[in-house]
């Protein structure tokens, strides 16, 4: 049984959900979001809230009631309080910077390295080492994050590059010097 989708989704004062056929519209004060979910699921909206009720219980509609369910929620959350992901950057000479609405940042190469983010995506920079990207869209902020974090991922010797704040980085002792 699915705990998580037999959860009805509670909507907020200000925001407006439209269900037409299996494509959910989610419009709130931080944007609008829309996505058309598996067409087996059964979505409707009673009394300020959303359920989603599968057809039987064949494995895959077990598997995927929980997932409609969370993309649903995860919808509304992003038009009320929307996402954020914390990057930070370590290493000597290594920072970021913004240019406008793009992000620049030096990681030791010949070139600077410059992110234009997509629409509906805002990237700050509250210091030279931190980077803050938000918006309403949950899997596009961890989308973008991810791609910024792939220029430069942290290496395991010197912990140089750029990690999600909060990642543990496991480190390796380097080489050790020859015995005589």
């Amino acid at each position: 049984m699915s705990r998580i989708g037999k959860k009805p989704i509670a909507v907020p004062a200000g925001v407006e959900v439209k269900i037409d056929g299996h494509t959910v519209t989610v419009k709130g004060p931080k944007g609008t979001l829309s996505r058309t979910l598996n067409e087996e699921m059964d979505i409707k909206m009673e009394n300020n809230e959303i359920i989603v009720t599968r057809p039987n219980d064949d494995i895959k509609n077990r598997s995927l009631h929980g997932l409609n369910r969370t993309l649903i929620n995860n919808m509304v959350v992003g038009v009320t309080k929307g996402y954020e992901k914390k990057l930070e950057i370590q290493g000597v000479g290594y920072n970021a910077q913004m240019q406008g609405k793009n992000l620049k940042l030096a990681l030791g190469f010949s070139h600077p390295v410059i992110i234009t983010p997509p629409e509906g995506i805002t990237i700050t920079t509250p210091s030279s080492v931190v980077i803050v990207v938000s918006g309403a869209d949950k899997e596009l902020v961890g989308q973008v994050a991810a791609e910024i974090r792939a220029w430069r991922e942290p290496e395991p010797y010197k912990g140089k590059g750029i990690r999600y704040s909060g990642e543990y980085v496991r480190r390796k002792a380097g080489k050790t010097g020859a015995t005589k």
